[in-house]
């Protein structure tokens, strides 16, 4: 299955905002409450602000102008309360919706996390980690920005730009409609110019992905960059990266404020209007002075928060090309589901012999040939097997699958007689261990990672562990730790040898007690003695283990029971040692 997820330079997939809003909304069902008391607010808040420009008309006719300036400090003091209670209702509204944009953007992260949880090896091969890491934290800022500090802004405005426009058009219908006729221009300048706001900023958040990936990429590698002392291939790369994102973000940031200058000078043309007419009005005796006033500041109120959404829509165009990025993760569905029995499985797993078989397996990377044709064969309990093979011809596949990293393309992987896609994944992950050449640790202590995902030990404090591992004869492999099970590890692994790391990875699997134990070149690149150490934590495994290894180093399968040779898409029984090594000198070559 093809995960792979859109890149810069790519548009992503387009998101109508009904849809788009539908779906946020689904995360902040639990703030209901307090949106429903935001909304309030901004009611309260509009009317308040809606209410002052009729008053301050009537306060200019009525005391104003007649000089009764009793009449005019009451007003004063009037619009004090008012001015004053709009400001209440503007701090809770900020107030109610900071909180749920924060719990939004917590449910959003928690909800592309467990997402991505869910999905298969295949999706991170396909797709850049400092990408990912984008889209979680940079993405999702983006659409809490919104949430929290331009919706509700957002949402006022169109109240109070809907109040203003009906109080002109009950003030003076005429005048209304020649001061509301520059909003139809931005109206259909902003239904055009809007599809390619968008398109910029999506450009831009990819190319800052892109960014993050090229960075997280030369970080992960910067030993190999300075011992090669190719710190100009990182320079070049991150430059190119920084190039296209600077590009980006100038040509985003242009489409952005574009809005503002057109919004303001419809303003302006619109007070012109409304001073011009209303003056003549007044000089033919159809007006009022205190009517004028009124009018022009609801025309204030009108396209002020025109201005204010043309911010408004651009911080709405990129929390839309942030929801496009987001969404394709939550969209995409793992093709690794654990599926319902058939016949296959009707009987128990004991009945089976064998504790694996592959049944006419074949399988191919996405847009790529095949790597195993129609494979057959079967693994029995307590057996020791090794895949030999040139590099390239399909031996970490073929583990791969026997651990459902994978999925095959056609066939049937079978473990202990039933479909292993039958399994659910902690069952699957008991039954199969997998330690590879160079294990990945979770910075913590030796204990954490070497309980990790084993719920049996979970709750052991170290001195239980220490005695589980005591009564395993395992206790003497603690002496290569300074402090035991104590002893801190970070994920880089850097305060620890590989050896070390090794260590950890054969106990943790060990403990598992698992059916199948596959080792993927995991003692290619240590020495000798912890070699041996290693050996000897193999031997504290069940004699029903099967194990499977993938090694080019000959010593470490000589003592396989049987040896199958992996190469252009075929899987041969090698036979003996010398016949194995035969294959890999004189025969089957590298497709």
């Amino acid at each position: 299955m093809n995960y792979a997820l859109t890149k810069p330079g790519q548009e992503s997939r387009k998101t109508s905002v009904l849809p788009a809003l539908k779906k946020l909304a689904s995360l902040m069902i639990d703030d209901k409450g307090k949106l429903i008391l935001a909304f309030i607010a901004i009611i309260i808040n509009s009317a308040l602000n809606l209410t002052a420009p009729i008053l301050i008309g009537h306060a200019v006719d009525t005391y104003l102008v007649t000089k009764q300036y009793d009449g005019v400090l009451k007003y004063s003091g009037l619009l004090l309360l008012i001015y004053l209670g709009a400001l209440v209702m503007s701090y809770l509204q900020t107030k109610l919706m900071g909180m749920v944009g924060q719990r939004m953007l917590f449910n959003l992260r928690h909800a592309i996390f467990t997402k991505l949880q869910q999905l298969p090896v295949a999706f991170f091969n396909q797709n850049k980690i400092g990408d990912l890491i984008s889209r979680i934290n940079n993405d999702t800022d983006k659409l809490n920005q919104f949430f929290s500090q331009s919706l509700m802004q957002f949402v006022g405005s169109i109240f109070i730009m809907v109040g203003s426009g009906i109080s002109i058009l009950l003030i003076r219908p005429r005048l209304a409609l020649a001061a509301l006729a520059p909003a139809l221009g931005l109206l259909i300048f902003t239904r055009v110019i809007s599809p390619w706001v968008k398109r910029k900023n999506a450009l831009n958040l990819q190319s800052v992905g892109g960014m993050s990936a090229e960075i997280q990429e030369s970080l992960n590698n910067f030993r190999v960059i300075v011992a090669f002392n190719r710190r100009d291939y990182f320079r070049n790369k991150f430059n190119e990266a920084n190039d296209v994102q600077y590009a980006t973000a100038i040509k985003s940031g242009i489409a952005n404020n574009i809005f503002t200058p057109v919004y303001g000078l419809c303003s302006n043309i619109a007070q012109l209007i409304v001073l011009a007419y209303g003056i003549n009005l007044i000089m033919i005796g159809d007006f009022t002075l205190g009517l004028l006033i009124s009018f022009l500041t609801y025309m204030t109120r009108f396209y002020d928060p025109l201005r204010q959404l043309a911010s408004l829509w651009a911080n709405f165009q990129v929390a839309l090309a942030g929801w496009d990025r987001i969404s394709d993760i939550l969209a995409l569905e793992s093709d690794l589901v654990v599926v319902r029995p058939g016949p296959w499985a009707e009987k128990p797993e004991s009945t089976s012999s064998s504790v694996m078989s592959f049944v006419n397996v074949s399988f191919h990377y996405p847009d790529g040939k095949d790597v195993l044709k129609h494979i057959t064969f079967n693994l029995e309990p307590g057996k020791t097997y090794a895949l030999v093979g040139p590099t390239g011809g399909g031996k970490t596949t073929t583990a791969s699958l026997m651990a459902r990293l994978y999925d095959p393309t056609d066939g049937m992987v079978m473990l202990h007689g039933r479909d292993i896609r039958g399994y659910r994944s902690e069952e699957r992950a008991q039954k199969i261990g997998f330690i590879l050449q160079e294990p990945f640790l979770f910075t913590g202590t030796v204990r954490d990672n070497i309980i990790y995902g084993n719920p049996a030990y979970r709750e052991h404090s170290t001195e239980q562990l220490a005695a589980v591992l005591k009564e395993s004869g395992l206790e003497i492999l603690l002496a290569r730790f300074e402090k035991g099970l104590d002893t801190p590890v970070l994920a880089s692994g850097d305060t620890i040898s590989l050896g070390q790391k090794q260590l950890i990875a054969f106990i943790r699997a060990v403990l598992r007690k698992p059916d199948i134990l596959i080792l993927d070149e995991a003692t290619a690149n240590i020495d000798t003695v912890t070699e041996q150490l290693l050996e000897e934590i193999l031997k504290q495994l069940p004699k029903t283990t099967t194990r499977v290894i993938i090694a080019h180093r000959l010593n470490t399968i000589e003592n396989a029971d049987e040896i199958f040779f992996i190469n252009s898409g075929e899987v041969t029984l090698a036979g003996s040692m010398e016949h194995a090594v035969d294959m890999l000198l004189h025969g089957k070559r590298e497709s």
